[in-house]
């Protein structure tokens, strides 16, 4: 919309019910909602979408990054309909799209492959066979896949079927299709893809390729461009296969050859994404261009602005993707408010890309992506730099995300090295995700000061709005006439309480004592634009830091890192929170119930499959905690679970032992 507003073209957004206040409605000229949240009568809704084209007199649909950006039907209606998809030929989107025709085509024009089954035959038995005869571990992958959707690697015979029937479901769920090849599982490579251009006039050309290789579910985190210690000379090879791929399928505006890379560099043709991809934005960093502005002149029928001599690279740039979810707890994606959402500021070698904005809501119907932050500099090292800078900037409170994690992985040696490859997080897992450490004293002491002087504000402000009615002898400061004040604060650090003694001195200070160590503090809080700041001294180091107090939290965020200091709920109040479980299985987010294994009477062993949840376009299998007898399924299929509702519960002892 920005690059669409720059060149004059008005646009018009297509929304479902739960996006109704989100932020891509706003921006846009018209907006028409088009059904309610589940994306099959939504935004998978290509009846609806054309019909709003027609009504707001659209020249043209832009699809976006997913749902139906590859779809060849969606292509093929438009065309019919008169209007333009901006976007490849439905043949390119077609013979790319479903993975075995493009194997075979890439084979032809003599791109290099991984081996694989890529067949008609979708038996159980036939895929197995395969697969033995590939060799275990395989991938077994969507044939119309991408994003991460409807891949599972199996490392063995005995997982085989498991794995298989999870992709199936996956990839019915994400593509309405559950056809599956199988290949060669590539130990550690690299994920190395290229951007492609094409034109109405048979030119193509490549604009450098991306290193995508850290990744956790099959999808992308932290991609960067060009990549870590590829020659000019293996980049030119790839370029050049690069195109050879698109124009073997007449291929027409962007899209993305994806290969996978070896220790020694060779590199074989994975597959290709026929739309923009997520992380187009380090491409347009280091060759200076911006590619939505040539998808539209290019399907306006304007010839690629640039010839491939004339396309440079400059410099290095890194983007992160910013999610919602809990990495401690393997990645779950989860949802909720955006009570606070602050950023570095943007600028020519930050950007922002991001669809919500503080207040906005992380919806369970769609991916949990909140963000991607993307940066440029003169060198890798220098972009890296400005990345972990600019993380530090990016702060978040009301729902988990993965900002500590990013900073974690950033700043790992062997990321920095560039030593980069796709099971680059379970190699490194320990150090990634190493224990957590208590939170240091000085920082337990800096969240005592902002809760004081947090209630002091609250208090003062009161005392403002009520001074008819305000007594002289209660002060909000602690300060007593000739006399000390010293109250406890009982503060939480994860699940370890930790008390405060706060002796409130006469000039404003406080001196507070944890455990047999004694701090001096002091300081301000005071606003800058619109976050709050806490501007503290203990022990005579001084520190600025943002302050957000928020459901019993305290959240500090200062360019070392951040720090979240809890308040204990009375005991009474989680007693009741955690009633009702009875021992069983509780849901980990918001989703619908898509698979219900057991019942009530069912003997269930420790970590047996209960039910599939399908979540922020995600399966995940809810498994049993323990061992014993079904007493109650409180969901059956198709239901929609609240995150922590109990799913299942069990019998207790005394009932089964009778």
């Amino acid at each position: 919309m920005r690059t669409a507003r720059k060149m004059g073209v008005k646009s018009v957004a297509v929304y479902s019910e739960a996006d109704r206040n989100s932020m891509h409605v706003a921006m846009a000229d018209e907006a028409y909602c088009i059904g309610p949240a589940p994306s099959q009568q939504s935004y998978l809704a290509v009846e609806k979408i054309i019909q709003v084209a027609k009504t707001s007199a659209a020249q043209a649909i832009h699809p976006g990054y997913g749902f139906l950006s590859e779809n060849t039907e969606f292509a093929e209606l438009c065309k019919q309909e008169g209007i333009i998809f901006i976007g490849p030929p439905s043949s390119a989107i077609r013979d790319m799209g479903i993975k075995s025709t493009s194997k075979a085509i890439m084979s032809a024009a003599g791109v290099p492959v991984v081996e694989g089954y890529h067949g008609e035959d979708q038996s159980d038995q036939c895929l197995k066979e395969h697969a033995m005869r590939i060799g275990y571990p395989v991938m077994i992958k969507a044939v119309r896949g991408g994003g991460g959707k409807g891949m599972r690697i199996a490392h063995s015979e005995k997982e085989f079927l498991d794995q298989l029937e999870s992709a199936r479901r996956e990839a019915k769920k994400s593509f309405n299709d559950d056809a599956m090849l199988i290949e060669k599982f590539v130990d550690n490579p690299r994920h190395v893809e290229v951007q492609v251009f094409g034109d109405q006039h048979g030119n193509a050309v490549y604009l450098f390729e991306r290193d995508c290789s850290v990744q956790r579910r099959h999808q992308k985190i932290i991609e960067e461009a060009p990549g870590p210690g590829i020659s000019p000379e293996v980049r030119k090879r790839l370029g050049e296969a690069a195109v050879k791929a698109a124009k073997a399928v007449n291929y027409v505006g962007a899209g993305t050859v994806e290969f996978i890379m070896d220790s020694q560099h060779n590199f074989y043709f994975m597959e290709m994404n026929t739309r923009l991809q997520v992380e187009h934005p380090v491409t347009e960093m280091i060759t200076g261009t911006d590619l939505v502005e040539w998808q539209l002149r290019v399907a306006a029928g304007e010839k690629i602005p640039l010839m491939q001599e004339e396309i440079l690279l400059r410099g290095h740039a890194f983007e992160a993707r910013i999610y919602a979810e809990d990495p401690t707890n393997n990645f779950l994606p989860g949802a909720g408010p955006l009570v606070h959402l602050s950023t570095p500021p943007p600028d020519r070698d930050t950007r922002i890309e991001t669809g919500v904005r503080q207040g906005d809501e992380v919806s369970v119907h769609y991916d949990p992506m909140i963000a991607k932050l993307v940066v440029w500099a003169e060198d890798r090292e220098a972009a890296l730099r400005k990345l972990r800078y600019s993380l530090h900037q990016y702060n978040i409170v009301g729902l988990s995300t993965n900002i500590d994690f990013l900073l974690s992985l950033s700043g790992h040696p062997q990321f920095e090295a560039g030593n980069v490859h796709t099971n680059f997080i379970p190699q490194y897992h320990d150090d990634l995700f190493p224990a957590k450490k208590a939170t240091p004293l000085e920082v337990v002491c800096q969240a005592a000061l902002g809760l004081i002087l947090k209630e002091k504000m609250l208090s003062d402000a009161f005392r403002d709005q009520s001074s008819d009615k305000f007594s002289p002898f209660a002060s909000s400061t602690g300060r007593r006439i000739n006399i000390l004040y010293t109250r406890k604060l009982s503060l939480l650090d994860g699940e370890n309480i930790v008390d405060v003694a706060v002796t409130y001195n006469r000039e404003g200070s406080y001196n507070m004592q944890i455990q047999d160590k004694m701090f001096l503090v002091s300081g301000e809080i005071f606003n800058e634009g619109d976050s709050v700041y806490l501007r503290s001294s203990v022990n005579g180091i001084t520190c600025k830091s943002k302050l957000v107090i928020l459901d019993n939290t305290i959240h500090l965020f200062c360019p070392e890192g951040s720090a979240q200091v809890g308040l204990p709920v009375p005991g009474y109040l989680s007693a009741v929170s955690s009633a009702g479980t009875q021992g069983g299985a509780i849901a980990p987010m918001t989703g619908t119930v898509e698979k219900v294994f057991v019942k009530a009477g069912d003997k269930v062993e420790i970590g047996d499959p209960l039910m599939v949840m399908i979540a922020m376009k995600m399966e995940h299998t809810i498994r049993a905690p323990k061992a014993g007898v079904i007493k109650k399924v409180n969901f059956q299929e198709g239901a929609q679970a609240s995150r922590h509702a109990p799913l299942v519960e069990f019998m207790d002892e005394a009932a089964e032992s009778k």
